[in-house]
C-alpha cells in the first residue's frame, strides 16, 4: 500500500467538504498540495499575487455558498493574503486560507519564512430559524408600522433567499432598497424598489427590515440626520455579532435569512388579511383580458394600483363624479356585452363592503340571466374601517349602539355571500389566502353561474395619507402604495405608507 502524504490527506479533506476551487501561488513547501488538489478533482487557478488569489476565492464563496481555497507560501505569501482575508471576514464571506510553514521542530529559530499561523471557521452551521417571539415581536412591529422599508443586503444573496424575499416584498407591498451587492436579489426595476429615492426613503421610515445587511459606512450607521432618530430596526442575521450593532435592534432576529422570512410569512398567514394581501393574491389569479369594475374608497383606490389592466375599456370605477353603487350596474353591462360579443372574457366587481351595499340586489338580476360575474367583497367591517366581531359585542353592553357605534363601522363579518347564494349562484366565505385562491380560482373556472367572495380582512386595514412635501413647504395628501419616484421635480420629497 502506498503511503499517503500529508498534502493528499489535505486534498481529500478538502473534497469530502465540497470544496472545488482553489487559487494561490505555489511554492515550497505547498506545491504538492496543489497537486495533490488537482489529483482529487479540484480546480486549481494560479494566481499573480496572493492578496487578489484571496479576493477571488472568498468571491467563490459568496457566488456559490461554499468556500473556496487560498493557497499561498507562508510569511509573506500569508501576510500578502491577509487583504483579501480582512475583506472576506468583513463581508462575512466564507474562504479558506492555506499557508504553508516552516517545520514544526524549526519554529521560533527564525526559520525560512517563519510567521505564525492560526485557524478559524470558514462556513456557518445548518441553516436554522430565528425564535418564535422574536418572530411575532417583528410581525407586530410591521403591523404597526407607517412607513416601512426593507433593506436587502449581500446576506440575502449568500443566502439564496431571493425566493423567499420576493414573496414578503410582494405579498406585503413593502418597498425595498438593496444595498450595492444586495442588487438583483429583486430585479432594480421592480416597482417596489425605491432606490431612487434613497435618502428620501432612508429618512421617512419608521421600521426598517434589514435583510442581511449591517448599518455600516455604506448606510450612514443608522445615525440621524440620515435615519429618524425614533425609526425601529428588525434586523435578520446569521450571525450573532452583527445584531444591534450601532443601533440596538427592536426585534433581534438569528438565523438563515431564508428560514425567518419563511417563519414571518407562516406567521402573518394566520393573522387576517390586509388589501395589500388580497390583492396581491388577486391580482396573481386574474386574467389579463379580463374587465375589472371596481368601486369602494380603499377597495378602489389601493386596487387602482395593484390590479393591473393591459387592455383598452376593461376598466370601470366611480369615475368623475365618485359615484358609489355603481360596480354591479357596471358589471351586469359589461357581462352582458361580453355575453353578445362571445368574447370569453371574465367580468371581476371588485367591492368594499359599505359600496356593496348600496347595489348588492342586483346579485338576483346576475343569477337570473346567468351571467357568470365574480364579485369579490373587500370586508373589513366599516367604511373606510371597522371594528372586529369582540369589540362590536363589548359596545353592545355599553347601551344605545346609535350613539356608540362609531359612524363608519357596519355589522362585523356579515356574511354578504349568502345573498349570492339565496338566488342561486356561488358564495364563498373567505378568511386566509389559500381560501381565497381556491375560491377566486373556482369562480374563474366556472363560466355558467355568478359567484361572490366575501374576503374577510383586518378591520383595521386602512388606507393611510402620504403626504408630498416641496421645496415651498406645500402639502398635498396623495393615497398610493408603492414608493412613487417623482421625476424632474426638484427637491419634491415624498413619504409613503404601507401596511404589513
Amino acid at each position: 500500500m502506498d503511503e499517503v502524504t500529508g498534502a493528499q490527506l489535505v486534498a481529500e479533506a478538502l473534497k469530502s467538504q465540497n470544496v472545488e476551487y482553489m487559487f494561490g501561488i505555489v511554492g515550497v513547501p505547498i506545491i504538492e498540495v496543489a497537486m495533490a488538489a488537482q489529483a482529487a478533482g479540484i480546480k486549481y487557478v494560479g494566481m499573480r499575487n496572493e492578496q487578489a488569489a484571496c479576493y477571488a476565492a472568498s468571491a467563490i464563496g459568496y457566488l456559490t455558498g461554499r468556500p473556496a481555497v487560498c493557497l499561498v507560501v507562508s510569511g509573506p505569501g500569508l501576510i500578502h493574503a491577509l487583504g483579501g482575508m480582512a475583506n472576506a471576514n468583513m463581508n462575512c464571506w466564507p474562504v479558506i486560507v492555506i499557508g504553508g510553514s516552516s517545520d514544526r521542530n524549526q519554529e521560533t529559530t527564525g526559520a525560512f519564512q517563519e510567521f505564525p499561523q492560526a485557524v478559524r471557521s470558514s462556513i456557518y452551521g445548518p441553516l436554522c430559524s430565528a425564535d418564535s417571539r422574536e418572530i411575532t415581536q417583528a410581525v407586530r412591529l410591521l403591523r404597526a408600522a407607517q412607513r416601512p422599508l426593507i433593506i436587502i443586503g449581500k446576506g440575502a444573496a449568500y443566502a439564496r433567499a431571493e425566493k423567499e424575499v420576493r414573496e414578503l416584498v410582494e405579498v406585503t407591498g413593502i418597498p425595498f432598497l438593496p444595498t450595492p451587492m444586495g442588487k438583483g436579489i429583486l430585479p432594480d426595476d421592480h416597482p417596489n424598489c425605491v432606490a431612487a429615492a434613497r435618502s428620501r426613503a432612508l429618512l421617512q421610515a419608521d421600521v426598517i427590515v434589514l435583510l442581511g445587511a449591517r448599518l455600516n459606512w455604506i448606510l450612514h450607521f443608522g445615525f440621524p440626520p440620515r435615519f429618524s432618530p425614533h425609526v425601529k430596526i428588525i434586523q435578520v442575521d446569521l450571525c450573532a455579532e452583527e445584531l444591534s450593532n450601532n443601533v440596538r435592534a427592536a426585534s433581534a432576529l438569528l438565523g438563515d435569512i431564508g428560514a425567518v422570512v419563511r417563519q414571518s410569512l407562516a406567521l402573518r398567514s394566520t393573522l387576517p388579511m390586509n388589501y395589500y394581501t388580497a390583492f396581491h393574491h388577486i391580482s396573481e389569479l386574474l386574467p389579463k383580458d379580463c374587465i375589472i369594475v371596481s368601486e369602494g374608497a380603499n377597495t378602489m383606490d389601493i386596487g387602482r394600483t395593484m390590479l393591473l389592466n393591459y387592455l383598452p375599456r376593461h376598466r370601470l370605477d366611480a369615475g368623475t363624479f365618485g359615484t358609489m353603487g355603481v360596480g354591479p350596474g357596471f358589471a351586469i353591462a359589461a357581462a352582458v356585452l361580453e355575453q353578445t360579443q362571445k368574447s370569453a372574457q371574465r367580468v371581476v366587481c371588485i367591492e368594499g363592503d359599505s359600496a356593496f351595499g348600496f347595489s348588492g340586489m342586483e346579485v338576483e338580476t346576475m343569477c337570473r340571466y346567468k351571467l357568470p360575474i365574480i364579485i369579490i367583497v373587500i370586508n373589513n367591517n366599516g367604511i373606510y374601517s371597522g371594528v372586529d366581531p369582540k369589540t362590536w359585542k363589548e359596545m353592545e353592553k355599553m347601551g344605545d349602539m346609535t350613539t356608540i357605534a362609531p359612524p363608519v363601522t357596519l355589522l362585523p363579518e356579515a356574511r354578504y355571500e349568502q345573498v349570492m347564494s339565496a338566488f342561486g349562484g356561488r358564495g364563498y366565505l373567505v378568511r386566509t389566502v389559500e381560501e381565497l385562491r381556491s375560491a377566486l380560482q373556482e369562480s374563474l373556472n366556472n363560466t355558467q353561474m355568478p359567484s361572490l367572495l366575501n374576503v374577510l380582512i383586518d378591520p383595521a386595514s386602512d388606507r393611510k395619507q402620504q403626504v408630498l412635501h416641496t421645496h415651498t413647504h406645500t402639502a398635498l395628501h396623495y393615497s398610493s402604495i408603492s414608493w412613487n419616484i417623482i421625476n424632474n421635480l426638484d427637491k419634491t420629497l415624498l413619504s409613503c405608507i404601507f401596511s404589513f
